[in-house]
Formats: structure tokens, sequence, C-alpha cells
């Protein structure tokens, strides 16, 4: 049994949404009062000193959060086609900061057309650090021995001695500047980890494909035969909805596919559908469900059979035919009949007519991340899959995620990947693992896997957290949420009083009330959140 993560709608709060249109002339307000509100959580700190630090990342789980907290997210949405949050560039132009890097390769701010990427704000408005004296490179000094004894009788109590983690449990603490462990509980013995998995696909995906990246659906006319193949490029977010918003349009692609036919002066056309780009069976080993649709090379908004774009929902019994024959509605929209569709293969003699291309990667993965989107994680890791030489199926997908954690060194013992979403309750990975990745991400080398960061759901205000941390660490907290029967594991980031920026992972197996596991988790970061280590 699955138990689906919260919807965020479900837990949008008015009071938030209101918030909104107040947020700029709020912001300084919030920023001075969320760190005395902190300090009042939390002991007394201990005296530190500060040494030069690499990069300065508290901003994508501090400032950005306070900027949530005016409802920005609610509002607007958690993720973005530039793969930059959107509250993040709305606090940098609240501080009268310019614009930076437009990742799209759009044109400028001022004339970026409808559902264009927009630029992002510089870095240095959206890294500011919390207290407002932080200076460029300035971090507090690695913990001493007191310190981490203070740590351990914080979590130990919360993790090791709550009844309601189940029979296992494991934890590790790492600070992310440094990469150095501050705290471990059973560190390195693999649990189940459902949808933390995402983490691992997330960083796999963007170091093979890279996080510009975007999936191309395409027409193709076949010309011995004039048999016209819709292939599918492996996007599940193609949506056939009326407004694309920023997404590849299956209606554009049929609009421009007729434009294309109507040169050649052709107006009745046989159709087919190619789904050759992936292998192997399309069923998940859970089998039919709600989290999650048959996994094909094509498919028209993940094969939802209602209006919802995230979380459980009704899937058709078959999304490539589904979008078939919606394709085939677009056509005769256009002037052009198209027969009944039907499963094919284009040959290397086919001419492309028209093609639709998803958002980048970068955005994708904060989409999956912030989520939990169980049909996009399949298809990422099975491009994983693809462009490293591997079976685009299952088998593959789990063993291209292996080797590209392998190959950047991290800690794979033990882990095994079967899907990429964690729907399979055979994956497992080590706390030690999941902190590793996060760490590579914060890594200012390699700015690529940025979005494993920005995509994590921010407490209390975006995606699978949208409705938790109602108190203490709403804004502080970014972390992805996993939920199975008996499982509950929670992965991400975490800011100190002091702007020291964390990573953890905490896993539970065994666990018999999963709302009282998820609040055990969430006191266990709201710790962290009020205790500067």
């Amino acid at each position: 049994m699955i138990v689906p993560e919260p919807r965020p709608w479900q837990a949008a709060r008015p009071h938030v949404v209101r918030a909104a249109g107040a947020v700029r002339p709020r912001l300084a307000r919030l920023t001075r009062a969320a760190g005395p509100r902190t300090a009042r959580a939390a002991k007394p700190q201990l005296a530190r000193v500060m040494r030069p630090k690499t990069w300065q990342y508290t901003a994508g789980a501090a400032t950005a959060g306070l900027a949530l907290a005016a409802g920005v997210v609610t509002a607007a949405g958690p993720w973005d086609s530039t793969g930059q949050r959107t509250a993040e560039r709305d606090r940098a132009a609240a501080l009268d900061r310019a614009g930076g890097t437009d990742h799209g390769g759009g044109p400028g701010a001022s004339g970026t057309a409808s559902g264009s990427p927009r630029p992002a704000p510089s870095a240095g408005a959206v890294l500011a650090g919390l207290g407002g004296a932080a200076t460029p490179g300035g971090v507090g000094a690695a913990p001493g021995d007191k310190a981490l004894a203070d740590l351990r009788d914080l979590l130990d109590p919360l993790l090791k001695d709550d009844p309601a983690l189940g029979e296992r449990r494991a934890a590790a603490v790492v600070d992310l500047t440094t990469g150095e462990r501050l705290y471990g509980l059973g560190a390195d013995d693999p649990l189940v980890p459902a949808s933390t998995t995402k983490i691992a696909t997330a960083v796999a995906a963007l170091t093979a494909l890279g996080p510009d990246r975007r999936l191309t659906t395409r027409t193709a006319l076949e010309t011995d035969t004039g048999e016209l193949v819709l292939i599918g490029g492996g996007d599940p977010t193609l949506t056939a909805r009326e407004a694309p918003r920023g997404l590849a349009s299956l209606r554009t692609l049929a609009e421009r596919t007729a434009a294309a036919l109507k040169k050649r002066d052709v107006r009745k056309v046989t159709l087919s559908y190619d789904t050759t780009l992936y292998a192997g069976t399309e069923t998940h080993p859970i089998g039919v469900n709600e989290n999650l649709a048959r996994v094909t090379a094509l498919m028209a908004d993940e094969g939802r059979a209602d209006d919802s774009t995230s979380g459980p929902a009704p899937r058709v019994p078959d999304p490539a035919a589904d979008a078939a024959r919606a394709f085939a509605g677009f056509l005769e929209q256009h002037g052009v009949t198209a027969s009944v569709p039907g499963p094919s293969k284009a040959t290397g003699r086919a001419d492309t007519l028209a093609t639709v291309s998803s958002p980048p990667l970068s955005a994708l993965v904060e989409r999956m991340l912030t989520n939990s989107d169980n049909d996009l994680a399949e298809a990422l890791a099975r491009h994983t899959a693809a462009a490293t030489g591997k079976p685009a199926d299952f088998d593959g997908a789990g063993a291209a995620v292996t080797a590209r954690l392998k190959q950047l060194g991290l800690p794979v013992r033990g882990a095994r990947f079967h899907d990429g979403s964690g729907l399979d309750r055979t994956d497992l990975l080590t706390a030690d693992l999941l902190t590793a990745l996060l760490t590579e991400a914060a890594d200012p080398s390699r700015p690529q896997l940025r979005p494993v960061l920005t995509g994590l759901p921010v407490a209390h205000f975006t995606g699978t957290l949208a409705g938790r941390y109602t108190d203490g660490a709403a804004g502080l907290v970014r972390a992805k949420t996993g939920t199975l029967t008996g499982v509950n594991t929670l992965a991400g980031t975490v800011v100190t009083p002091d702007g020291r920026l964390l990573g953890f992972a905490f896993l539970a197996r065994g666990t018999t009330d999963p709302w009282a596991a998820q609040s055990a988790l969430d006191r266990a970061t709201t710790g962290l959140a009020s205790r500067t280590p």
C-alpha cells in the first residue's frame, strides 16, 4: 500500500494567498523577525568564530523561505521554466537587485514572450544570509566536541527513543559547506528510502544529461508510405490542455504538423505512434496505481484522467494510445484527417515535420522534487539510462543511476535502485548516501546540480511540505519527503540560527502510524533549525 503525499492545494491556507500581494513591503520585517523567533526556541548558542567559506547557499532555504512566508510560491507556483524559484526571483526584485543570467536563452526581461523563461536574479541577491551581518565568504567555524555532543543530546531522544519511528531508523546530519558529518545513527545501514530516491534520480539525470537538456516530441512522415508517425520523446509533461503553461503542447505540435503537411498538399494521413525510445515493460512492479501511469515514452499530462497536475489521480489505461487519439483530433481541427492511430516505429528515412520540447531538465527536476512526481522520476531515470548506453527499462535505469553516483565518488555501498521514483519497496539507500547527494548538489564546482536543492519542497509552503511545519521551522527547512506503508523518510536542508546550512537524512522503517512518524521526523528537523551545532 502506498500512502499518498499530500497535495499542495489541499494544505494551502487562505491567509497565505491573501498575503501574496503584500509580500514586498513585508519582506524586511519578516527577515528581521525570523531570527529572534528562531533564537527564542533555541538553547543559548555556542560561542563561535568566523572563517572563510567557499559558498553561501543559505538563502536557498532561509531567505527564500522568508519570501515564501508571504505566499509568493502558493500564489505563483513553486517552480518555473527557468529552474529558478519564483519566490527567490521576487525577493531579489524586492531588494532592488538587478536580474542575472537568462537560463532559457530567450529574449531579455523586457521583451520576454509569454511562457518563455525570464532572467533569474543575480546570485548575490538570493544568496544572502540570516541576521544581516553575513560577509561574503563568512560562516561559522566547524563545531567542537561540546557542540557535537549537544547535537547528539538534541537528536538522540528525537530519533533513537521515539517509538513512532518504528523498528529501525537511520540518520545523518552534515555541514553542507564542509561535507563534515555532524551526527550519525546507523548512517550506513541501507533502508527503504521511498520517495527520497528522487534525490538520487535528480543527481544522476543532471550529471548524465545536463541541466539544459529538453525532451522533444516530434512528428515524422515516412516518405515511401506516407505514414505520419507521432514519436514519443519521453516527456511526461507534454500537455494536451488548452493552456500549456510553459510545457510542450500536443496542440501546438498538431498545428505545426498540419501546416507542414499542407505545404506538401497532404490532407489525409495514416497515423501511428512510436514509443520505442523506452524498452521493457511499461508496468511498474507496484502494478496499476494512481501514483504512476504506465511508463511509456509517449503520454500527455502524465496519463491523468482528470484535470489534476500533481499527486495521485486516476490514469488512462494506455497513455500512448490516448495521446495519439488526442493528437488525431487536433489535426482534424487544422484540416487534416487522420486514421485511428496504432503503434509503429519510425524508420531512419522518415522526414521530421514538427517538434515541441519540454522545459529544461533543471525545471523538470525541480517539479519532480517539489511535487514528488513519480512519472517524471521514472522518465528521468530512463533518460539517464539511454544517455549512458544502458537499456531504457527499469533494470537499465537502476543500473544507470547507480553507475552515475559511483562515478561521482558517492558512497553507493548497499544501495539498490529498482526504479527512479522510490515506489519500489526493494529500493535501498543509506542516510550517508542521501546526505552525500545533498553535499554534492551544494558543491560550488557543480552548479548544474543546484536544482536538486532549489527543487526541494519548502516547509509549510510548497509541494509535499505545504501542510507541515506550522510552527518553528516554516521556511527554514527544504526537504524531500518519502512515504510508503511502514516507511517514513525525510532528506534535505535546514538553516541554523547562525546561518549554517546543514544537510540531513532521516529514514524510519516499520512505522505503524504514518502521521505520528511524520511528526517525529518534523520535530527532529525543527530541532536542527533552532540549534546552532
